[in-house]
């Protein structure tokens, strides 16, 4: 599976919102683009998918900025990629439904499972395991392998 940067950079920007200490402050896209090196600009389109999403709301005025809508823990990585991939999960082109149509059902059975199992682990990882994972990195707990 292929995402696109809008998809990467929209999960990255919710993951560091979460990591903040204090939930109920505000985060301007400003401080996002300069802690995680993302165009301002770009970042604003995600930003603006991700509010109408019901990911974030905005609060404008000098202490504005993002906030979350929910708790990490019920943000699913499903939830952020279905907002910002519209194309998530639309259904393929039919490949030889005219000259095979048995062997385009077979196919579906492929591409139906193979759907359902990445939307239910996308739905099983919330936007706290991300936050735990990158806190887990960061303390030098994940395990280094030598070859």
């Amino acid at each position: 599976m292929r995402l696109s940067a809008k998809s990467r950079y929209a999960l990255a920007a919710v993951t560091h919102m979460a990591r903040q200490p204090n939930l109920s402050e505000h985060i301007t896209v400003i401080s996002i683009s300069e802690k995680l090196g993302i165009s301002k600009i770009y970042l604003e389109q995600v930003f603006s998918l991700l509010k109408r999403g019901g990911i974030v709301f905005s609060v404008k005025g000098a202490q504005g900025g993002y906030q979350l809508t929910r708790p990490p823990s019920e943000i699913s990585v499903y939830d952020v990629l279905s907002t910002i991939e519209i194309s998530l999960f639309e259904p393929g082109e039919e490949t030889v439904a005219e000259t095979a149509p048995e062997i385009e059902a077979a196919l579906k059975l492929v591409h139906d499972g193979l759907d359902e199992a990445v939307r239910e682990k996308l739905q099983s990882v919330t936007v706290a395991d991300l936050v735990a994972e990158a806190d887990k990195v960061q303390s030098g707990d994940s395990f280094m392998y030598y070859i």
